[in-house]
């Protein structure tokens, strides 16, 4: 925990329900990074967020070298060699050569050995022909090449002093491996968010314990961590907490003075055994409640000192919704990260919604299939449940659907954002 502020405690706002693009700009203006940084090793960099500019120290490749196996040679030599070359050096990787390569003479080479001095063009070992005569080898090269041909040059992957990755970028796979090219071993990242998961609800059960009758086993939980695991956050598991105003009030009072998030699911409309928004209200502040969005209404955010309290509603779709929309850029946003919102395409509509409510957004389960012609189409889950886990199985992301658009025609071009867009498979 750092002890910073989080939020501007004179925000309140007067909506009743906020609209999607209200409630992302709320986030966007009320959080900064709460992360402190720390210097990890290289190989257990992936997937956290970069704290420092990283530049390159030196050239990579370090040297001219070969692409392919074959021969190496002065190009300016071909004419009067006519393609005749002498075999003078044989260079394989690692093991670079001092010598210059004479005049009309070539070097047997291998890919990724650094080109002797005096060479500038490799033609590839299958377009060559070698012989022996007098004891001296030779080599034929083939016509054609232009100078430079299968040659790597110095820097021509990342020149000595570029930039190759600012702060704030999450280190994917080839990030690290471009870090690695120039001999860095650790790197400077955000420290993990410690986010505490809270499941509420009198009728939750953990998988593993005897269930009866209007009990419910707690999904949501496994849903949350396991769309944490693909962010840079520790998961501390508070449990189950049953529906009592007293124990959740001590519960988050703790858990806010050892964490930077709570991330809560259930207890967050305003049913009388919902007691997530009076004990919010009652030992923190809230800031937003209450979506024009479906599935997601009782999505709230707050905060208790200087802990975020992300409260997400208890139907498995909604949570999983409200996850993606808005608590993942929140985590991204505090842990030294972008404000992630994802990247949608157009693609037309394989179904029908002949009326829809105006002023929400709603966001519809689906997957794409190929149409006959071999375009993709959106095709909407049937069932709109938001309790349907099977919906979310089955999807290859969300179609979203505007407030002011009342009705979709089969055909009509619609939002597609697909669940790897929000780091998802």
């Amino acid at each position: 925990m750092t002890g910073k502020q989080l939020l501007d405690d004179c925000f309140l706002h007067d909506k009743d329900r906020l609209r999607h693009h209200e409630a992302l700009e709320i986030l966007k203006q009320r959080l900064h990074c709460i992360a402190e940084t720390e210097t990890v090793p290289l190989q257990d960099a992936a997937e956290r967020i970069l704290a420092d500019t990283v530049t390159a120290p030196r050239n990579v490749p370090l040297a001219d070298n070969s692409a392919v196996d074959g021969y190496a040679f002065r190009n300016a030599d071909f004419e009067e060699a006519g393609g005749f070359f002498r075999l003078e050096q044989r260079i394989a990787a690692g093991h670079a050569s001092n010598a210059d390569l004479g005049p009309w003479a070539a070097a047997r080479i291998f890919t990724g050995a650094v080109m002797p001095p005096g060479a500038d063009t490799v033609a590839m070992q299958e377009d060559c022909e070698t012989h022996q005569q007098d004891g001296q080898d030779f080599v034929i090269v083939p016509q054609g090449l232009k100078t430079g041909a299968n040659r790597r040059k110095a820097g021509e992957d990342v020149a000595e002093g570029t930039t190759l990755l600012n702060p704030g970028q999450r280190l994917r796979p080839q990030d690290i491996a471009a870090i690695a090219s120039t001999g860095q071993a650790d790197v400077s990242v955000y420290r993990k968010l410690k986010v505490a998961l809270v499941s509420t609800g009198d009728e939750l059960r953990r998988p593993g314990d005897l269930i009866t009758l209007g009990d419910v086993y707690d999904s949501n939980h496994f849903l949350l961590r396991s769309l944490c695991a693909t962010l840079p956050v520790e998961i501390d598991d508070l449990g189950i907490l049953k529906d009592d105003a007293d124990a959740l009030e001590e519960v988050l009072s703790t858990a806010a003075a050892s964490h930077d998030v709570i991330l809560t699911t259930g207890g967050a409309s305003r049913g009388e055994e919902d007691h997530m928004l009076k004990v919010l209200d009652k030992i923190g502040k809230r800031h937003m409640w209450q979506l024009a969005i479906k599935p997601g209404r009782p999505m709230m955010f707050g905060n208790i000192g200087s802990c975020v309290v992300l409260g997400l509603p208890g139907n498995p779709v909604a949570a999983m919704v409200c996850f993606l929309l808005y608590a993942r850029p929140v985590f991204s946003v505090l842990g030294g990260g972008a404000f992630l919102e994802p990247q949608a395409f157009q693609v037309p509509a394989a179904f029908e919604v002949p009326k829809k409510k105006p002023d929400r957004r709603e966001f519809y389960r689906a997957y794409l299939k190929p149409r006959p012609d071999g375009s993709l189409a959106a095709h909407k889950f049937q069932r709109d449940g938001s309790g349907l886990i099977t919906g979310l199985r089955e999807a290859d992301g969300l179609i979203e659907i505007p407030e002011d658009v009342t009705s979709i025609r089969k055909g009509e071009l619609v939002s597609f954002l697909p669940f790897s867009g929000f780091g998802l498979r």
